[in-house]
């Protein structure tokens, strides 16, 4: 069932000239979004959208940089992805997945599009995750090696995990396989260069050779795992280029061969991988990588460095970079994207106190992952803005909510499917294509308001209680600091919520008179508050919910 869109003719509270104004530049946004979708490009993989790209831009455009200024033109990349590549396709059949643990340098962008040249599929391991969730996902590939760096492990302290991954071999017995980089790299000889200088010549007759094709695996991304298992998501080639050609569709005219990407968050990530790295190598843009999105000040310097004029980014990160930055040091920028979580009023006035909006956007790593997002001329703080040209979706009404509903999607960016622990290498597709975000939304003049996950409503005496409006009310209150709300099992009104903050002198009473006082009910009003040091965050930016809750759990009897 979809329900039906309400139209709105003043949506905004605009006098009547702007409205005017408003209205006519949402209908020209809607008609450059629907138009520049009509005219996509023919499917390809990823190699085949890079050498169109070459093609395109020009063979020696620098694309990829970083902070040791290790620097890629489209043809060095070509070049060095057809010899890496061959290499670590070695052993392994077309096809099979290849695990990938690297941080964002140029290195990591080399291995992608290798291993795609060569037709096998990254299956990109999240660094942060811990020895168990790695070693899970990578039997759930499954892949019998590792791609990484004796460098990185060494400078990340990650050798538990590596430990951990020879030591835990595979369902057929075997072992699982530590390739290092700098090994790999110290046996490439003349005779590999000089075939590699050959295939470049017929590059895309060698690519098709490998029975890699649009509708085949590209890439294997991990969810968390906090809830079980982590579960692989199986991106296609026509899901990551695709997406990629929405982003670029939908931002027409903001974006540009000309820009600068800078791109901090990793690409275990979807948001890191696809907006970050793969938007801006296909559309011939140059991408500055860097390896943490938590390094606030470095971050700051490296875009005025290199003059960075896009940015994507979590709020979290993009309100650090913006206090830690020094006069000017994020002038360059023009155009910044968050995504991943809600964008507070906060993030949103420092960055506009430096000469730039935010705009908001919605993804789930399942659809590649950018599903909606606001653009300039109709930017609308408590949106994510319009779909991307080419999605469909669909409302199914959630019992107790009474606007919107529980939002799927469909399109070229929704995954091939899932892959679970207990059936490694299976990929379980989406039914008819459609995906389930988990997501409550409504769709008003079609823009796009998240409501929150379905998982963080609570059912209060009887009651559909959203936590994440509680926490935009905390945030409002106390926009310095950071705000969760966790809900826990109540013997008399099924559930209660207890707000967790990292603001020292918080106080239930304080937030209790500005809940009233903005209306909300009594119920809504969280029973206790915790205030903590710091709430814990994952790797991708994400506050991390389980943890969060099994904080609570364990200090609930002093509450």
């Amino acid at each position: 069932m979809v329900l039906e869109q309400t139209t709105h003719s003043n949506p905004m509270g605009l006098d009547t000239k702007q409205a005017t104004e408003h209205d006519k530049n949402t209908a020209d946004v809607f008609r450059k979004i629907s138009e520049a979708w009509s005219h996509q490009p023919e499917e390809r993989t990823l190699f085949q959208a890079i050498l169109a790209a070459a093609k395109m831009y020009g063979q020696d455009k620098t694309v990829v940089d970083d902070p040791e200024r290790n620097t890629l033109t489209y043809k060095r990349l070509i070049l060095a992805s057809l010899i890496l590549g061959r290499q670590l396709a070695r052993g392994t059949q077309p096809g099979e997945a290849v695990g990938v643990l690297l941080p964002n340098v140029t290195g990591l962008v080399v291995t992608l599009v290798g291993l795609n040249a060569n037709g096998r599929v990254p299956a990109l391991l999240n660094f942060t995750a811990g020895p168990r969730n790695i070693v899970s996902a990578v039997h759930t590939a499954p892949t019998s090696r590792v791609v990484t760096s004796r460098r990185f492990v060494e400078t990340a302290k990650l050798s538990n995990i590596i430990d951990a991954l020879e030591a835990a071999p595979l369902a057929d017995g075997r072992k699982i396989q530590i390739i290092y980089l700098e090994d790999v790299r110290a046996k490439i000889g003349i005779a590999a260069k000089a075939l590699g200088f050959i295939r470049s010549m017929r590059a895309a007759q060698f690519h098709r050779s490998t029975g890699m094709r649009p509708n085949k695996p590209a890439a294997v991304l991990f969810t968390s795992g906090t809830e079980g298992a982590p579960k692989g998501v199986v991106l296609s080639n026509r899901n990551l280029v695709g997406n990629s050609q929405q982003i670029i569709s939908h931002a027409d005219g903001y974006l540009s061969s000309e820009d600068t990407v800078l791109n901090p968050l990793p690409m275990f990530h979807s948001f890191g991988l696809t907006a970050g790295t793969l938007m801006p190598l296909t559309q011939g843009m140059r991408v500055v990588l860097y390896p943490s999105p938590l390094h606030y000040k470095q971050i700051p310097k490296l875009i005025r460095q290199k003059q960075a004029t896009v940015l994507f980014a979590t709020d979290t990160f993009l309100q650090g970079y913006a206090r830690a930055a020094d006069p000017d040091d994020l002038a360059s920028v023009r155009f910044v994207v968050a995504g991943a979580e809600r964008v507070k009023d906060t993030t949103r006035q420092l960055w506009q106190e430096l000469g730039t909006d935010i705009q908001e956007g919605y993804g789930a790593t399942e659809c590649a992952p950018v599903i909606a997002c606001n653009l300039p001329p109709i930017n609308t703080p408590g949106s994510v803005g319009p779909f991307l040209p080419g999605i469909e979706y669909r409302l199914e009404p959630v019992e107790g909510i009474r606007e919107g509903g529980r939002l799927f999607i469909r399109g070229p960016n929704v995954m091939l499917g899932y892959l679970y622990a207990d059936a490694p290498g299976v990929v379980v597709p989406p039914e008819d294509g459609w995906h389930d975000t988990g997501d409550i939304v409504d769709v008003t003049d079609g823009k796009v308001i998240i409501k929150g996950r379905a998982k963080r409503f609570a059912k209060i005496g009887g009651e559909m209680v959203s936590l994440a409006a509680i926490e935009a009310l905390a945030a409002t209150l106390w926009p310095e600091a950071q705000h969760v709300v966790v809900n826990i099992p109540d013997p008399k009104k099924g559930e209660q919520l207890i707000l967790v903050t990292d603001k020292p002198d918080a106080e239930r009473r304080a937030l209790a008179d500005f809940a009233r006082d903005k209306g909300f009910p009594e119920l809504w009003i969280p029973k206790a508050l915790m205030v903590v040091g710091a709430i814990p965050v994952l790797g991708s930016g994400k506050i991390d919910f389980p943890a969060t809750t099994k904080m609570v759990q364990q200090a609930r009897p002093l509450l």
